[in-house]
């Protein structure tokens, strides 16, 4: 059997696709060119030549600050994560009924915001603060540093932040010798090294930890804000956002922490100077359930509260609160304290904070003079911008251009005249520049949801091109004379020599190249050779030995469907392919992929009925019962479903909750027994299969682990439940063994998983054989052979020689005789092999669930159970010619699966509805690291695409697993009857070239239907780019797909190698069996 050309042709099928992928991303995910100019204070800007940026009106720097005159000597940036605008807003209706409203504990916890807001009308401000998606906590922080726009692609690096290259405001702080104080959230530290005099962060990444960087916080606050020893102090607080996380903001924790935000304000007024600003500010909001990412009005609409000790406001506040950008805070806070605005800045001052004492004019005065220089320093970016990046719109250019001249020489007029301006002039020029600078904001916006078409149609090519190879290297691996050597090896020469070629383009400097240009380039080279090569030798034919003719009417049907039946399953993966156009139908993906797997099931039950396939078969009605187990796991699986933030009709399952949510002890105590029934369950069945098939006989490590390791991990993954459903009060403040035990239970789940998963890898033969002290009765020696070849012959007759000693045994059983060899599990070997690893997953997996999830996985092997025992009995009853090629609806239907129980573990393509907690399952206290949380949070999204992708060979192998007495038969019965058992899957060793190729050909068309959906999916966002839900749907959708689709592409090539591993081990096993056999 070749192992290492199948291993080595399905993974660059995989690495075609990802450099497809990864080209098309490159014109889809694009990110903001980044300039590195700063803003300056001296020297000033120069005198305006004409047609280039202009200088403010103001000088170049204005006593006690650089472009204008500082009007706060510091600030107090409280900066209270997620918090919404509905919780720092006072509600009469929850004040009338003499307290919090039924359903909302959150409402009217900050009085102290409503008492400075009623006493200092002049003094105090709430504002609703609304944030630019997406609104993760990474991209907000950037833009209230910098006052620019994040990019999509920035959501993906949110908890692996990168330092901050642009201007930005504590830069101009720190260069003009402002000292800057911080104290909170991590996050800052990487996105800020070595910009603050004093800090104190605090591990942030932990949502379950409601109060370490709050209180540490606490411990530091004051004492600085006494010391005077800084011009800005940021404090960061998490706790609001960790309990929206974890309780959602509809929970008596999230009181408590709001409560606990109210008595640190009320004492921070009172340690504020006069010559100190306060701002009280949420980054972003959060939905009903405590996540945030999206832009839903819940998540975009955070809160900002202002308040100084002076005088600040010359106007009463209006009935409704203003809504202002968050960008705006950085230009507005600049001028303040009295330093440049951020070079990149494309927000707009808050006119309200630069209003003066004294007449109206003199107010509108003086805010015109902070929108002079706002207007200023936006149209030099612009400028700037326009000549590195080039991809603002040149008309749209010319026009603000046109509207910044005419309004500054308004302006320049206004200043030059004798007596005092009228006052709706200047309130004119002052509605003016706040459009001329939310016009350039908006030019900005647009401009960066720019693509590059040429990456995204090549993308596109190449995507289709692999799927394309994928089936014609499937049907030519049907095929005799398959040939690695001009189908693997000159293709990747192509490829090598493609990427040399653009190599050496780019040290002679004709070209320009990157990683995914140089992969892109190899990759369509390669693809190149493959399809010559396989014109070159066009002579391959897929082999057909089945019956070339048949009459009457079943014949005709058996021909039609011959013709049809392809075309049933590929339909229904057509429709989902076309659903990925619609975003109605990608937010409700989870119904429509159940009801195209139920479908599927039921075309196929019809076909064989069609067929006279079920009439007067003995599988007939087992068959239709499995079809009635696979639609009841369907229909259940609905149960566990999340439902997205665009769909607000519909409730997410409760069931999602962990059991801790619960309140009533008989409820929670009946869930937590399921839950354990389910592991047991789990442990229980893969004993009875190995049982069954002889395999738990054997007295390899990996029987034994399952013997023993299984009720270890079902003791480990209860324990942990048991403390985790317990009161979070409670947990708070149990003794240290319950903390460790948290730790521990979990860790040692871990840890038995990896051992067990080695000890798999390390010796995979599950068999048993018995020997007795006289050789075999029935048959000659067997000759040693001398080389593979030779072993490959005789490996089929020592199985059919174990198996007639087996018979021989039972028969001289029944006559008080002793039996010579029995040998157990050999016809089961691979399978067994790749279900104890499934099953180790499977418990992995529900640990980094919630309970009940456990559930939902219990579904998800009874479904995939069923749809292969359906598989084989249809395989079987169809009479298929050959059965070493698994037909394309046993595809279809096992990537349908994969997909419906993404949703049915409680997923959706967002980013909201991400399980953050899977990351601190048995790490309490954090990492040190990204990359142990990131693979925890991956296993826990993608479970259901790994389980499927590393069973998928189950489809090669199961219907070689039913061959035996009671199960199926594949030949007429005359031809079992006369002595002969089944072989199982040793007939696949019979013919180890064919074995090879059934692997190769598996793993192309699974691919291959992964890669037709990743396609659709790929086409979608291309064709939708300009729409209006395109970062709202398909992005996500994007993105999501991509990595499962690479997650599945790796455990697929996993799940093969342990089958050829398996097959290594085996024929270990029978050299060894020779070897011992008496001469």
């Amino acid at each position: 059997m070749r192992r290492w050309p199948v291993l080595a042709f399905v993974a660059w099928a995989a690495l075609l696709f990802w450099a497809a992928l990864g080209l098309f991303a490159r014109g889809f995910l694009l990110t903001r060119l980044e300039l590195p100019q700063r803003s300056a204070c001296r020297p000033g800007p120069p005198p305006w030549p004409g047609p280039g940026p202009a200088p403010p009106p103001a000088a170049a720097s204005a006593p006690g600050g650089c472009w204008l005159p500082r009007r706060f000597a510091r600030a107090v940036l409280v900066l209270i994560d997620a918090l919404r605008f509905d919780f720092a807003r006072w509600e009469p209706e929850a004040a009338a009924a003499a307290g919090p409203g039924p359903g909302r504990p959150f409402a009217n916890r900050l009085p102290t915001l409503r008492r400075l807001l009623a006493a200092r009308p002049r003094q105090a401000r709430l504002y609703r603060f609304r944030a630019d998606p997406p609104t993760t906590t990474l991209q907000r922080l950037k833009g209230l540093a910098t006052g620019s726009l994040p990019t999509f692609v920035d959501a993906g690096s949110n908890f692996a932040s990168h330092a901050v290259r642009e201007d930005n405001l504590l830069r101009q702080l720190a260069d003009n010798g402002k000292r800057v104080v911080f104290m909170g959230d991590d996050t800052w530290d990487g996105l800020f090294p070595e910009a603050f005099s004093q800090s104190y962060f605090f591990p942030s990444f932990n949502v379950k930890d409601l109060h370490t960087v709050d209180e540490g916080i606490l411990q530091h606050l004051y004492p600085t804000v006494d010391g005077g020893e800084w011009e800005l102090l940021i404090a960061h607080f998490l706790g609001v956002d960790h309990c929206g996380h974890k309780h959602g903001p509809d929970h008596p924790e999230m009181a408590k922490k709001l409560s606990q935000m109210d008595a640190m304000l009320r004492s921070l007024v009172d340690h504020l100077a006069n010559d100190t600003l306060l701002l009280v500010a949420g980054d972003h909001g959060m939905t009903s359930t405590g996540d945030h990412g999206g832009e839903s009005e819940d998540e975009v609409n955070a809160a900002l509260f202002v308040y100084s000790k002076a005088p600040l406001f010359q106007d009463l506040p209006p009935q409704e609160p203003e809504t202002v950008p968050q960008v705006n805070l950085v230009p507005t806070l600049a001028l303040l304290l009295g330093v440049p605005i951020p070079y990149s800045n494309i927000g707009e001052v808050m006119a309200d904070l630069f209003a003066v004492e004294g007449d109206a004019a003199s107010s509108v005065l003086a805010q015109l003079a902070a929108y002079s220089v706002n207007a200023w320093q936006v149209n030099r970016f612009l400028h700037s911008y326009s000549l590195a990046a080039q991809d603002l719109s040149e008309e749209k250019l010319l026009r603000l251009q046109d509207q910044f001249s005419a309004i500054m020489e308004e302006y320049k007029q206004f200043l030059a005249q004798a007596g005092p301006p009228a006052l709706p002039e200047l309130q004119r020029l002052r509605s003016r520049f706040s459009r001329y600078l939310r016009e350039a904001r908006a030019v900005c916006a647009e401009s960066w949801a720019r693509f590059h078409p040429a990456c995204m149609v090549a993308g596109c090519a190449l995507l289709a091109s692999s799927c394309l190879l994928c089936w014609v290297a499937s049907q030519v691996a049907s095929a005799w004379g398959f040939s690695y050597r001009h189908l693997l090896l000159y293709p990747l020469l192509w490829g090598v020599a493609g990427a040399a070629l653009l190599g050496l383009a780019h040290l002679w400097g004709w070209a320009g190249v990157d990683f995914i240009l140089l992969a892109s380039w190899a990759a369509a080279a390669s693809q190149c050779g493959f399809f010559w090569h396989c014109w070159a030798r066009r002579s391959w034919r897929p082999r057909s030995t089945g019956p070339r003719s048949s009459s009457g009417a079943a014949g005709l049907r058996q021909r039609l469907w011959a013709r049809a039946g392809p075309a049933l399953p590929l339909s229904l993966l057509c429709v989902r392919c076309g659903a990925m156009l619609s975003d109605s139908f990608v937010m409700a993906e989870a119904q429509v992929v159940a009801f195209l797997l139920v479908s599927l099931v039921l075309l196929l039950v019809l076909r064989l009925h069609w067929e006279g396939r079920l009439e007067d078969s003995p599988f007939s009605w087992q068959l239709l019962g499995l079809l009635g187990g696979i639609l009841a796991c369907v229909r259940l699986s609905g149960l566990f479903r999340q439902c997205r933030e665009e769909t607000p009709h519909c409730r997410s399952s409760p069931v999602l909750a962990p059991l801790s949510s619960l309140q009533d002890p008989q409820t929670k105590n009946f869930y937590y027994m399921l839950c354990l029934a389910v592991l047991v369950g789990l442990a229980w069945g893969v004993r009875c299969w190995l049982r069954h098939y002889g395999n738990l006989n054997s007295p390899s490590p990996p029987v034994l682990f399952v013997r023993w390791g299984f009720p270890l991990l079902a003791i480990c993954i209860g324990g942990y439940w048991a403390i985790t459903s317990g009161a979070e009060e409670a947990l708070v403040q149990a003794h240290p063994w319950v903390q460790l035990a948290l730790v521990a239970f979990p860790q040692s789940v871990f840890v038995l998983v990896i051992a067990g998963l080695l000890l798999v890898l390390w010796d995979p033969v599950t068999v048993f054989v018995k020997d007795s002290r006289e050789a075999a009765a029935t048959g000659g020696p067997i000759l040693l052979p001398s080389s593979q070849e030779e072993l490959q012959q005789v490996i089929p007759q020592l199985y059919r020689r174990m198996q007639e000693s087996l018979k021989s045994r039972l028969g001289e059983t029944k006559a008080g005789s002793r039996a010579t060899v029995a040998a157990y599990g050999l016809g089961s070997v691979y399978s067994a092999a790749l279900l104890i690893p499934l099953a180790l997953l499977g418990f992995l997996f529900m640990v980094l669930h919630t309970e009940r999830l456990s559930l939902a996985f219990l579904l998800l092997f009874l479904e995939a159970f069923a749809w292969l025992w359906v598989h084989s009995w249809a395989g079987a009853l169809a009479s298929q010619a050959d059965p070493f090629t698994v037909p394309w609806e046993a595809l279809i239907g096992w990537a349908l699966a994969a997909a419906q129980f993404f949703y049915a573990t409680g997923h959706q393509p967002v980013f909201p509805a991400i399980h953050w907690n899977a990351a601190f399952v048995g790490f309490q206290q954090g990492h040190g690291a990204n990359l142990i949380p990131a693979l925890l949070v991956g296993a826990n999204t993608f479970a259901s695409h790994i389980l499927f992708a590393a069973g998928c060979p189950l489809l090669l192998l199961w219907p070689f697993v039913c061959e035996m007495a009671g199960c199926q038969s594949r030949t007429p019965k005359s031809e079992t009857d006369d002595g002969e058992e089944q072989l199982m899957e040793m007939r696949l060793r019979e013919a180890p070239d064919k074995f090879s190729l059934a692997l190769l050909q598996l793993g192309l068309k699974y691919l291959s239907v992964l890669g037709v959906q990743m396609l659709a999916c790929v086409l979608a966002a291309m064709i939708l780019r300009r729409h209006l839900m395109v970062w709202k749907v398909f992005a996500p959708k994007f993105v999501f797909e991509t990595l499962g689709f690479v997650v599945s592409s790796i455990f697929l090539l996993l799940g093969i190698g342990l089958v050829m591993r398996v097959d290594c081990a085996v024929s270990l096993w029978f050299k060894q069996v020779i070897l011992a056999q008496p001469r």
